[in-house]
């Protein structure tokens, strides 16, 4: 399975955290359900990828929306796809936390010693209605944890230099559209923004772009629309049990 792994999460936090890459052939590793591939082709392409990771017994995703709804998730079992979320949170052991992308910015969360991780899909729109901050909120209210416990990582998605977009991209984004125009808007440095005024303990960021290193990824920009979709990944793998 071609992937990329956050550097230095699996050791030092014991979480699985990463994200599926282009891989060879003419469609390579897709993994968009919405796609004229044989159903066939996308279905043994998602059981590779679900068994490339052992000590996981549920899979959650969602039908996603580009907003700012973040979903807590108690259990998990089988691969469970829901509606119209952008973003999910759990501390059980053996649940991976997914979400397609193919230019917006996976948000990686993690909190050191409590078994939580977090994982949301944040594009201009999610960027601008406060996904973060709702997953901070959500996180707090449900663990004894606080911002300055998490620690985030802005995974793989488009580069300033190749998002080109919109005054109203830019003012929703919280940055001024100054001169005529077109505007570009780098998402991961507004997201770093944002978590460090949330307090935040640890930020970090990836320096590839889907765009213009997409020989390796996916990009819907780059593609004008016709590529596939990379899933980014997270979650505590369950202990293995005895003999």
């Amino acid at each position: 399975m071609p992937r990329y792994e956050i550097p230095g999460w699996r050791e030092r936090f014991g979480v699985v955290a990463g994200i599926t890459a282009r891989g060879a052939g003419d469609r390579g590793f897709d993994l968009g359900l919405w796609t004229a591939d044989p159903v066939g082709e996308v279905m043994t392409r998602w059981r590779a990828f679900r068994r490339a990771e052992p000590g996981f017994g549920g899979f959650v995703m969602a039908h996603q929306v580009h907003g700012a709804e973040v979903r807590w998730h108690d259990e998990a079992s089988g691969w469970t796809v829901h509606e119209g979320l952008d973003g999910h949170l759990t501390a059980v052991a053996g649940v991976m936390l997914l979400v397609t992308v193919a230019d917006c910015i996976p948000i990686y969360l993690v909190v050191p010693g409590q078994g939580i991780v977090g994982l949301l899909h944040a594009g201009w729109r999610g960027t601008a209605a406060g996904i973060l901050a709702h997953a901070v909120d959500r996180l707090v209210m449900r663990s004894s944890a606080g911002p300055a416990d998490i620690v985030m990582h802005c995974g793989i998605g488009i580069c300033g230099a190749c998002y080109e977009v919109g005054s109203e991209v830019m003012t929703g984004c919280g940055v001024a559209a100054t001169g005529p125009g077109p505007w570009h808007l780098d998402l991961r440095a507004r997201l770093i923004d944002q978590a460090r005024r949330l307090g935040l303990g640890e930020v970090s960021a990836s320096d590839w772009c889907s765009a213009h290193d997409r020989p390796a990824f996916y990009s819907h920009r780059g593609s004008r629309g016709l590529d596939g979709r990379m899933v980014a990944y997270v979650g505590r793998p369950a202990a293995r049990k005895a003999d």
